[in-house]
């Protein structure tokens, strides 16, 4: 009982997923393996035609492959912010924080393979005196 009741608060309360500057909230549910990516209330779309590179939703797969459960969670979630590898990092943090509150067993899983860490990687600022945040200008002797 206390399990069907653990699902049921799993459904209600977005799980979050941060990568770059992009941020997701994601809900799993038990179902066939759905992607759902809402860009606002009505506008849902399929995770693959968001994406629109199979390399890139892949990411989103990687946390149920990991744990061989794939095909038995649907995903709905909305994203904000970054461009289309940023929000699928995010997406695969969010559905890996998401999976960990469903089934407990499977933290060690995720942790060892790295899906539950935070990727805190970000664009460097530009520095002032140079033409990017390294690149310098050309040297010259004389």
């Amino acid at each position: 009982m206390s399990d069907i009741v653990n699902q049921k608060e799993n459904l209600l309360k977005p799980h979050t997923g941060r990568r770059k500057e992009a941020t997701a909230r994601v809900w799993i549910k038990p179902g066939t393996g759905e992607f759902v990516v809402k860009r606002s209330r009505k506008n849902k779309e399929d995770a693959l035609s968001y994406l629109k590179r199979k390399s890139i939703f892949r990411f989103l797969q990687d946390p149920f492959i990991a744990t061989s459960t794939f095909g038995k969670y649907d995903v709905i979630a909305t994203v904000k912010g970054g461009g289309l590898s940023g929000q699928a990092g995010a997406l695969a943090h969010g559905i890996s924080r998401a999976l960990v509150k469903m089934r407990p067993d499977l933290h060690s899983i995720l942790r060892n393979e790295g899906f539950l860490t935070r990727d805190s990687r970000k664009v460097e600022r530009k520095k002032p005196g140079l033409h990017k945040a390294r690149k310098r200008p050309q040297f010259s002797k004389r």
